[in-house]
């Protein structure tokens, strides 16, 4: 079996990128885009989307920052427990810093996610605080997000 591989998204993908989005469990953890938005985005040079669509993908947010700082905004699997994080995250952290001119790259999870904390730490990210009750969800529930980010040198001596 071929290695796996992540393709930049195209409107084509919209519907699997939705259906992803609005897996069971991720309406807690990750949030979704209503398709006007979606497209919006995707036209949107600054935002950058990543498909492989079996597995899952990444949205990310900030392309040609000045400063060099991208946001991972979305990262999700088909399949939660399936190892599919584990073989998409270093694709999607390789684009980034392959294809990219980004030195940054951040993200944050919900803090209650322990998952993503694991599999985020297990491929360099570090702790950088905690936004207290910065999210909102549907309900009007508010919860705390985590922030981590990983810097280009950190991800090359990982390689290396």
């Amino acid at each position: 079996m071929p290695a796996p591989t992540l393709r930049r998204a195209t409107e084509d993908d919209i519907a699997f990128i939705m259906e992803t989005e609005r897996l069971p469990g991720y309406e807690r953890t990750v949030g979704r885009f209503e398709e006007d938005e979606h497209r919006a985005y995707l036209a949107d040079p600054a935002w950058r989307y990543l498909v492989h669509p079996e597995m899952g993908l990444a949205l990310l947010h900030g392309i040609g920052s000045r400063d060099g700082n991208l946001c991972l905004r979305r990262f999700i699997v088909t399949k939660t427990s399936s190892g599919y994080g584990s073989v998409l995250l270093p694709l999607v952290l390789s684009h980034v810093f392959e294809e990219t001119a980004t030195h940054r790259l951040w993200l944050h999870h919900v803090k209650e996610n322990t998952k993503a904390a694991k599999l985020y730490a297990r491929f360099g990210f570090l702790h950088e605080g905690i936004e207290r009750e910065a999210g909102l969800r549907p309900d009007g529930s508010r919860f705390d997000l985590v922030n981590l980010s990983l810097l280009r040198p950190e991800w090359a001596s990982r390689r290396g």
